[in-house]
């Protein structure tokens, strides 16, 4: 239980080190799980241990923060720290996010060329045996396009608040240059730049795969103020931004338990019904990326709301029965070449 005490208390202390503004006492409490008094004590302790912890007032309340870091002797990382970084960026490698991948991998070499050797030496055999004993499964899917150079540019664009012009080849016009005031960056199954073009503000998503002379302009562009980029995203059951939709799905009794552990939304809710299915409901757009992902659901989904979902799903099934209901048109010759030469 001492040790648990400690763990926490340094937690907290790493907590106040890293954060610039600093923490009020209320979030100290939500931070580490704990109430106002315990809190309070705390913030004392580590006082005691880090003397050169500020004080701030921010109106009514008052924020504290350890200014200068924790120092080496409180910052080495545990094995499973450096595990979870290296398939992080093992991850991203797989997901063909090579230039996030390879930033990780520069953080953990300055993270372990910052170790004491005597550490280190200890802890690189079970590191390495964790690396070979865990993996990550690559899922199908396209490769998102990831071009580092452009991403450098838009956060240049972003930090320094200044728009954006681009060649963008798809859309309506294809081929035509466009200006646009970025809003962020949403990677994902495809990577996109979110903004907004002209005067409308309103947000659009613009392919990072069909973008080409991408450049900083000079003149000020900004998102409109209280802009939530994970908002925005979490407004889309994936990537497509329509109308957002009350959807209402009932999994069936067999499937009810995987239900229970599935993430349809971020916003969605979960209610078990009396006869063992499940009701999942929850408010998005992207009705026909829900459609494409309710297929693997088979029959133990109904759709109960919208109607315009349930329409989409059966649109998409009917093309599908209409590709393979009957045998293909291909020749046997044909057929085979696919696949090399017959043996």
């Amino acid at each position: 239980m001492r040790h648990e005490k400690a763990a926490l208390l340094l937690d907290l202390a790493r907590r106040l080190a890293s954060s610039a503004e600093g923490l009020t006492l209320d979030e100290m409490a939500d931070a580490v799980g704990v109430g106002r008094r315990t809190a309070e004590r705390m913030r004392d302790a580590i006082w005691d241990l880090f003397p050169q912890m500020e004080e701030l007032s921010d109106g009514a309340a008052k924020r504290f923060r350890i200014g200068g870091g924790l120092g080496g002797l409180f910052q080495a990382p545990t094995t499973e720290e450096l595990l979870e970084l290296s398939k992080a960026a093992s991850a991203l490698q797989a997901a063909g996010a090579a230039p996030r991948a390879r930033t990780l991998e520069s953080l953990e070499r300055k993270i372990r060329a910052a170790m004491r050797s005597a550490s280190l030496a200890r802890m690189v055999p079970d590191l390495e045996a964790l690396v070979q004993s865990e993996a990550i499964a690559v899922q199908a899917g396209p490769r998102p396009h990831e071009d580092e150079a452009m991403i450098a540019v838009v956060r240049q664009a972003l930090m320094a608040m200044k728009a954006l012009a681009f060649t963008y080849h798809g859309g309506s016009r294809p081929g035509s240059r466009r200006e646009v005031t970025p809003y962020g960056l949403m990677f994902g199954r495809a990577n996109y730049l979110v903004a907004a073009e002209g005067d409308s503000g309103e947000p659009r998503n613009w392919r990072l795969g069909r973008i080409r002379d991408i450049e900083v302009l000079d003149h000020p562009a900004a998102p409109p103020p209280g802009f939530d980029l994970q908002g925005y995203a979490n407004r889309s059951f994936g990537i497509y931004q329509e109308d957002v939709e009350d959807v209402v799905l009932r999994i069936l009794p067999a499937s009810a338990e995987e239900a229970l552990s599935w993430r349809f939304h971020p916003s969605q809710r979960v209610a078990p019904q009396p006869d063992g299915a499940v009701v999942v409901t929850f408010r998005a757009s992207g009705m026909r990326e829900l459609a494409w992902h309710l297929f693997t659901w088979r029959d133990q989904v109904e759709i109960l709301a919208p109607a315009n979902l349930r329409t989409l799903m059966l649109e998409e099934l009917e093309l599908s029965l209409s590709r393979h209901a009957t045998p293909p048109h291909a020749r046997d010759d044909d057929a085979s070449s696919a696949f090399g030469p017959p043996g």
